[in-house]
């Protein structure tokens, strides 16, 4: 799962990182709250780690850009690639794991250099490949114009592979046609089974990763439509209402089969947030801004609140 890092770890592996990343004393003063993405780069997708390293894709082209969050500064990491960049995930070797959307690909990306290791084309009908998670050795994609996931299994020393596997999934889930279902996707707080979040009707699910079997989490009365990524920190389950421009604080039980809201946070700066990822103690979302017709000069960014 994507490494969450304390300040005094970032400095250490800011160091290590060398001459390209920030002088350690930044580490003095606070972090950068809102960070400027490249104009018209229509964001999406988010991962963060190893390292202080923020990595933000573009809905609109794939690109990769790559922030460092102790100084704020970012460039371009990987080019655009003609699909979009959205859910992403980061593992400790180094790798990104990229979901493809209207493509219906994935594709795994140094976050080194650039380069693209692994493409995997999960798809060529009616598809979008949404979110992306990394539990026990595997990476499960979510389709959110279809009932099933896509796993991709690394080698025993982490060997990319060439093929993945298409996991249909039963049981709750009902898929609805023609809109987005299953978006974001996450671990249980004990690591056995998965977390989906359906955007139209606001339901999560528990969902068995062996056999795909798919069981509503009891949240009570709440749902969360237009939920799209989620973040596991502990036992809370941070879930992203995009277009309801707040973030939703979970309580699970360990096995994920129970939750409660706890609490829930706006931000006058959130403009359509999507995904999520955490650095320390902060929650960091970029705004896709879904609402503002998007033009070559458009601006964009990603802003940080504390988490809660």
């Amino acid at each position: 799962m994507t490494v969450v890092l304390t300040l005094a770890a970032a400095i250490t592996a800011t160091l290590l990182a060398g001459p390209a990343a920030a002088n350690p004393a930044g580490a003095d003063r606070p972090l950068p709250t809102t960070i400027d993405l490249p104009d018209g780069f229509q964001p999406e997708g988010i991962a963060i780690g190893p390292g202080p390293f923020a990595y933000f894709g573009s809905r609109a082209d794939g690109r990769i850009y790559r922030v460092n969050l102790v100084s704020g500064a970012g460039a371009q990491l990987s080019p655009a690639v003609g699909t979009a960049s959205l859910g992403m995930k980061t593992d400790n070797r180094g790798r990104l794991f990229v979901a493809g959307g209207g493509g219906g690909n994935a594709r795994v990306v140094d976050t080194r250099t650039g380069a693209v290791l692994a493409s995997y084309a999960f798809t060529t009908g009616t598809t979008f490949v949404n979110d992306v998670i990394l539990l026990d050795g595997s990476a499960y994609f979510t389709d959110s114009r279809q009932a099933v996931l896509y796993k991709v299994t690394t080698g025993r020393h982490g060997e990319l592979p060439a093929s993945f596997t298409t996991l249909a999934l039963t049981g709750d889930f009902v898929l609805t046609p023609g809109v987005n279902n299953l978006n974001g996707i996450a671990a249980t707080p004990d690591g056995r089974a998965l977390i989906a979040v359906q955007s139209n009707t606001g339901f999560l699910f528990r969902i068995d990763p062996r056999t795909g079997a798919t069981k509503r989490i009891d949240t009570g009365e709440r749902t969360f439509v237009n939920g799209d990524g989620l973040w596991l920190a502990g036992r809370t389950l941070y879930v992203v209402q995009n277009r309801d421009n707040k973030v939703v604080a979970v309580d699970l039980d360990r096995a994920g089969r129970t939750g409660r809201v706890r609490a829930e946070r706006t931000d006058p700066r959130f403009d359509v947030p999507t995904t999520i990822a955490q650095f320390g103690h902060r929650l960091y979302l970029p705004n896709a801004r879904f609402t503002t017709t998007p033009a070559p000069d458009t601006a964009y960014t990603a802003v940080s609140v504390a988490a809660f």
